[in-house]
C-alpha cells in the first residue's frame, strides 16, 4: 500500500478544493492523528495517505504519530486520555475498538464510550491463502484436505486475538477442522507461510496481494459479506456454502468523547470526499483497502455491531490476554 502515499501526494490540490479558511475555526493549528501500531502497516499507510489529502482541503497539517503496545491498547489510551479539542484524532481499527474489551481482562478504559466515531475510512478484508503446496484452489477443496489430515495444518495469525486468529478459528469451527493455530508477531507469520513452515493464515489482502499476484500464495477467499474489489475473481467464504461468514478489519478516525460536534462533522466531511475521489479510491481499491465512508451515525452503529460480533467470537474462542 505504499504507492497510496505516493497517489496521496500527486492528488494534492489537483481534484479536491479546499475548504475556505473563514468557513471554519477547526482546525486553527496542526492536527496530531496517533496510529496504535508501528509505521508501515495497513493503519500506518491508510492514515498517512488520507493525513496528507487532510492537509491540502484542510489548511493544517496533519502529524502521524505511531504508539505501538499492548496490541493496540497503548495509542488507544492515549487518545482516550488527551484533550477532547480536536487536535489528538486516532486512526484505529477493528482490534483496539471491538475485540481488546473482550481479549483483555482488564482495560483502564472503554473504547464504546470514551471515544467517539467519526468516519470509516475502509474495509480490508482478510483473505483465506494457502502455500503453493496445499492441494487446494476452493474452500470446498481446502475443507476436505484438512479433515483428511486432522491436526495436521497449522495456520498463523499476527497475534491471539487478532483477526487472523479469529477468522481460522471461525472457520475451524464452522466447517468442523481440527487445525492448529500458531500465533506470531507481526510479519513472521507471513514469513513462515511463504517458507511453507506453515500452511495457510488469513491475512488482509494489502499484506499478501502481491505476493498472490506472483503465485508465491494462493487465494482461496475473502473474508468479507461481499467480494472484494480488490480481489473481485475471489469467491466469499458466505458463498461457498458458509452464510453469514463475516470476519474482517476496518479502519476509522476516532476522537476522544466530548471533541465538539464542529470537529466531528467537518473532519467526516472531508473524509468523505476525499476517498471519493476517483483517483484515490481507485488507487486504495488496488492496494486491497475498500472506500467505506458514510455519516458518524452509521459508523458508530457499525462499530457498536462488531463489538457485539467479536464478543460472541473472543468468548466462544477461549482467548484471553492478562
Amino acid at each position: 500500500m505504499k504507492t497510496l502515499l505516493q497517489a496521496a501526494a500527486l492528488l494534492l490540490g489537483a481534484t479536491i478544493a479546499a475548504t475556505p479558511a473563514s468557513a471554519q475555526s477547526w482546525p486553527a493549528k496542526p492536527v496530531k492523528v496517533v496510529v496504535a501500531f508501528t509505521a508501515g502497516g495497513t493503519t500506518d499507510i491508510l492514515a498517512r495517505a488520507v493525513g496528507q489529502q487532510l492537509q491540502d482541503k484542510l489548511k493544517q497539517s496533519f502529524v502521524v504519530e505511531n504508539k505501538p503496545g499492548a496490541g493496540g491498547n497503548t495509542g488507544t489510551e492515549l487518545v482516550v486520555r488527551a484533550a477532547p479539542d480536536g487536535y489528538t484524532l486516532i486512526v484505529n481499527s477493528v482490534g483496539p475498538i471491538a475485540v481488546n474489551p473482550t481479549l483483555y481482562k482488564k482495560l483502564a478504559y472503554n473504547p464504546q464510550t470514551d471515544l467517539v466515531p467519526i468516519v470509516q475510512i475502509a474495509e480490508v478484508p482478510n483473505v483465506l491463502v494457502v502455500h503453493p503446496s496445499v492441494p487446494a484452489k476452493t474452500v470446498e477443496e481446502f475443507i476436505a484436505h484438512a479433515k483428511a489430515q486432522p491436526g495436521q495444518l497449522n495456520y498463523g495469525s499476527t497475534g491471539i486475538g487478532t483477526s487472523s486468529h479469529l477468522s481460522g478459528f471461525i472457520l475451524g469451527k464452522r466447517a468442523g477442522i481440527d487445525v492448529v493455530h500458531v500465533p506470531y508477531k507481526g510479519a513472521d507469520a507471513l514469513r513462515d507461510l511463504l517458507a511453507g513452515r506453515i500452511q495457510f493464515m488469513f491475512a488482509t489482502i494489502p499484506s499478501v496481494k502481491q505476493h498472490i499476484d506472483a503465485g508465491a500464495l494462493r487465494a482461496v477467499a475473502v473474508s468479507s459479506a461481499r467480494r472484494s474489489r480488490s480481489l473481485p475473481d475471489v469467491p466469499t467464504v458466505a458463498e461457498r456454502g458458509f452464510p453469514g461468514f463475516e470476519a474482517g478489519s476496518w479502519f476509522g478516525f476516532f476522537a476522544p468523547k466530548g471533541t465538539p460536534a464542529e470537529v466531528v462533522t467537518t473532519l467526516n466531511k472531508a473524509v468523505n470526499e476525499i476517498i471519493a475521489v476517483p483517483g484515490f479510491a481507485a488507487q486504495m481499491i488496488r492496494e486491497g483497502a475498500d472506500p467505506a465512508g458514510g455519516s458518524p451515525q452509521d459508523f458508530a452503529s457499525f462499530v457498536q455491531r462488531e463489538f457485539e460480533k467479536w464478543r460472541t467470537v473472543v468468548r466462544d474462542s477461549g482467548a484471553v490476554v492478562e
